[in-house]
């Protein structure tokens, strides 16, 4: 533990800045051309080794874009998966209800190889994830696997059409699987599918992948390791979220996380004290690590999440004087969250499409309009000197110039306790 707090001390305070991500998503279809699912394929660097690495850096991104579109969305999620990253702890951070495992087949191997896999694609089935084979899964020495096989692709560019016809029929009458045609590229090959009983299709005939730039926005480096301290030491509730109410990084990205699709909360998580909770200390150990490793050291400048940093907890210290401890989250959210615009270069009526907040709290964002929206104003005056807009907010809230100038105050030295 020292030597991880020493490290902490010495780090620089840039922020991390995530390598880009250009992610490729292509439909999966029914026999209505209805979109049923997506698989996402890594496009960021061109072809290469496909690796447990890969797989965990995918799915970190994929869950934490903050494009104008969710990616992962509501419908399945096809994502390649080698055995190693079958173990890996990053899988606790999905619904396994809208995720398909796409596992790779071993080579040429002995029936016992096979087998001595067994175990950890049965733990996965057994927590909820779908398993989706190649066409190698028909073969004897894959027999203890077939079971398992929700989905079974079927290649047309390795297959010829007279195989298809027998491995169809073989499948039918020895598994459970929907079969998947891959790689269909004209209408016959489509009906003839259909005519044999493949029920699903992807390839270029209905989509191309569409590649899309990720946007991550990336939390501090000394922020990810003292959040992993704290969560390694099982420290309180109110530790944990002072660190991410520091650092709007992080806040954004688990806010994004937990209300996604792809993680499956039963409601909309609106405070991060919620999210704490919900997710508990073992998961958000996982998803603080998965941080760590999807990340190197950047060059932007840390001032503009400073500035939303010292926004809320001003806007907080202010809320208090006159408003619930509750109401006073909510007034912080609202500041730490009002520059998303800026760091993700993006309007801010397309950044709350992306994390759910209560109904005031998102009209003092796109308005600045209610009190928490007076509030913003009034932390935007401080920011800029601008006397005539601090004399109007300070008197529309009831609140003294001292009460103001000592909560800033206060702010100020609390947000750069981060960096000490």
């Amino acid at each position: 533990m020292q030597a991880n707090e020493q490290s902490l001390k010495t780090l620089s305070p840039r922020p991390v800045t995530l390598a880009p991500a250009m992610i490729a998503r292509q439909a999966i279809v029914n026999t209505d051309k209805e979109v049923v699912g997506y698989e996402l394929f890594n496009r960021s660097r061109g072809p290469e080794e496909h690796t447990a690495a890969t797989d965990v850096i995918l799915l970190f991104t994929a869950l934490s874009h903050a494009g104008q579109e969710d990616l992962v969305g509501t419908k399945l999620l096809f994502i390649n998966s080698t055995h190693e990253s079958l173990a890996g702890g990053h899988l606790e951070l999905l619904n396994p209800a809208k995720v398909v495992l796409e596992v790779e087949p071993l080579g040429h191997v002995a029936a016992s190889e096979a087998v001595a896999r067994l175990p950890i694609l049965r733990t996965q089935r057994e927590r909820g994830f779908k398993l989706s084979f190649n066409h190698t899964v028909l073969e004897s020495a894959y027999a203890t696997w077939l079971p398992l096989a929700d989905f079974i692709k079927l290649d047309l560019t390795v297959l010829r059409p007279e195989q298809l016809a027998v491995l169809v029929s073989y499948a039918a009458r020895h598994s459970k699987a929907k079969l998947i045609a891959t790689k269909v590229e004209t209408p016959d090959q489509f009906d003839l599918l259909k005519s044999i009983g493949v029920s699903l299709f992807q390839g270029y005939w209905f989509s191309r992948p569409t590649v899309v730039e990720a946007k991550l926005l990336a939390p501090n480096q000394a922020s990810i390791i003292q959040l992993i301290n704290l969560l390694r030491r099982q420290a309180s509730t109110d530790e944990i979220e002072e660190v991410l109410k520091k650092d709007a990084g992080l806040a954004f990205n688990l806010m994004r996380l937990i209300n996604s699709a792809g993680y499956g909360a039963s409601r909309d998580i609106t405070s991060f004290r919620q999210a704490v909770m919900i997710m508990g200390l073992k998961k958000l150990f996982r998803w603080a690590a998965l941080l760590l490793t999807a990340s190197k050291y950047g060059n932007t400048a840390p001032a503009t999440g400073h500035t939303a940093v010292v926004r809320g907890r001003l806007m907080e210290l202010l809320a208090l004087e006159f408003m619930s401890e509750e109401e006073a989250e909510q007034a912080f959210v609202v500041g730490i969250f009002s520059l998303l615009d800026v760091m993700l270069s993006i309007p801010m009526a397309d950044v709350l499409k992306l994390i759910n907040v209560p109904p005031e709290v998102q009209v003092a964002l796109l308005h600045h309009e209610g009190t928490f929206g007076a509030l913003l104003k009034l932390a935007q005056a401080c920011e800029s000197s601008d006397e005539a807009a601090f004399d109007h907010s300070a008197g529309a809230l009831k609140l003294t110039d001292q009460q103001i100038n000592w909560a800033h105050l206060q702010a100020l030295a609390w947000s750069d306790q981060i960096t000490q």
